[in-house]
C-alpha cells in the first residue's frame, strides 16, 4: 500500500509540474508575441494554425490518437461542434494577440480573471446549473468591476469581455462534444489551415507577407507560434489527468497573474485607480469563487 501511495503522491507531483509549466507559458505568452509587433496580428493568427497543425499532426501519432482524429473526422456531429469552437477560438487567439500588440496587455488579463465566472454564469443560462448563493455573489462583483471601469474610462473594455465570452463558449462547446484536447486541437487548426494557406498566398502574390521577407528572425517566430500553441496544451493535458479539477482551478490564475505583472512591470502600461479597483473587485470575487468551489468540492468528492 505504500508503494501504491508513493506512486501517486509522484503521479500528483508530475501532474502539478506539468500543469504549472502549461500555465507559465500561457502566462508569459505575450513576451513571445510582443516579438512579432511589426506582424498583423491576423497574419500572425494564420501562421498560427497552419504551424500548429503541422506540429500536432506527429503528437497525434506519438500519443495513438491518430485513429480518434481520423474517427472525428468522418463524424459530422462532432465537427459541426468543432466547426463552431474552430471559429470562437480563432476569435480569441486573434483577440489576445491583437490585445498584446497593441499594447493591452491588462485588458487580456482581466479577461482570463473574469473567464471562470463567465463560465459559472454560462453554465447557469445554458446548461441550467444551479448557481450557488456564493456563485452569485462573485459573478455580481465581477460585472460590478467591468461597470466600473466602463464608467470609470467611458468605453467597454471590449478586449477582455471577447476573451472571456469566446473561451467561455469555446470551453461550453467543448464540454459538449466528446473529443479529447489534443484531437479536438488538431481537428480545429485544421479546419483553418486551408483558408489560412490562401490567405497567406494571396498575401505573398501581393508582396505584404512578412514569411521570409521580414527577416529569419520573424519567419522563425511565426513558425515557432506552434510550440507556443501545442506545448503548453501538450502539458496541459498530461498535468490534469493526474491531479484534481480544484487544483486545476487554482492554477489557472497563474496565466493571468503573469499576464498581470508583465503588463505593469515589465511593458509599463498605466495602472491607473480605476483600473487598481477593478481588479480589486475581480480578486476578491475570484477569492469568494475559489473559496466556494474548493469547499463544494470538499463535500461532493467520494469518499477515500
Amino acid at each position: 500500500m505504500a508503494i501504491e501511495e508513493q506512486k501517486a503522491a509522484a503521479g500528483a507531483a508530475a501532474g502539478v509540474a506539468f500543469a504549472l509549466l502549461s500555465f507559465l507559458i500561457w502566462g508569459l505568452s505575450p513576451v513571445y508575441w510582443k516579438l512579432l509587433k511589426s506582424v498583423p496580428a491576423f497574419e500572425i493568427l494564420m501562421h498560427r494554425m497552419i504551424w500548429s497543425f503541422l506540429f500536432l499532426l506527429p503528437l497525434l501519432a506519438l500519443r495513438g490518437r491518430w485513429p480518434e482524429f481520423v474517427s472525428t473526422l468522418k463524424t459530422p456531429r462532432r465537427m459541426y461542434g468543432l466547426l463552431a469552437s474552430t471559429i470562437i477560438v480563432a476569435c480569441n487567439w486573434f483577440t489576445f494577440i491583437y490585445a498584446i500588440n497593441h499594447d493591452q496587455v491588462l485588458q487580456a488579463s482581466l479577461g482570463y480573471y473574469i473567464n471562470p465566472l463567465v463560465n459559472v454564469l454560462l453554465g447557469t443560462l445554458i446548461l441550467k446549473e444551479r448557481l450557488r448563493p456564493l456563485q452569485g455573489v462573485a459573478v455580481g462583483l465581477a460585472t460590478i468591476a467591468v461597470l466600473y471601469l466602463t464608467v470609470g474610462y467611458g468605453r467597454i473594455p471590449w478586449m477582455a469581455l471577447i476573451l472571456a465570452f469566446t473561451f467561455g463558449f469555446y470551453g461550453l462547446i467543448r464540454k459538449m462534444v466528446a473529443v479529447g484536447a489534443l484531437v479536438g486541437l488538431s481537428v480545429e487548426t485544421l479546419l483553418l489551415s486551408a483558408p489560412a494557406t490562401v490567405y497567406l498566398i494571396y498575401l505573398e502574390t501581393a508582396g505584404r507577407g512578412a514569411f521570409l521577407h521580414a527577416g529569419a528572425d520573424v519567419s522563425i517566430l511565426l513558425m515557432g507560434a506552434a510550440t507556443v500553441t501545442g506545448l503548453p496544451l501538450l502539458l496541459f493535458t498530461m498535468g490534469a489527468r493526474r491531479i484534481h479539477l480544484s487544483t486545476v482551478g487554482f492554477l489557472q490564475y497563474l496565466a493571468p497573474t503573469c499576464n498581470f505583472l508583465l503588463a505593469v512591470f515589465v511593458f509599463g502600461e498605466p495602472f491607473s485607480g480605476t483600473k487598481a479597483m477593478a481588479f480589486a473587485l475581480i480578486w476578491i470575487a475570484l477569492a469568494i469563487y475559489s473559496a466556494d468551489s474548493l469547499r463544494h468540492y470538499r463535500r461532493t468528492r467520494p469518499a477515500g
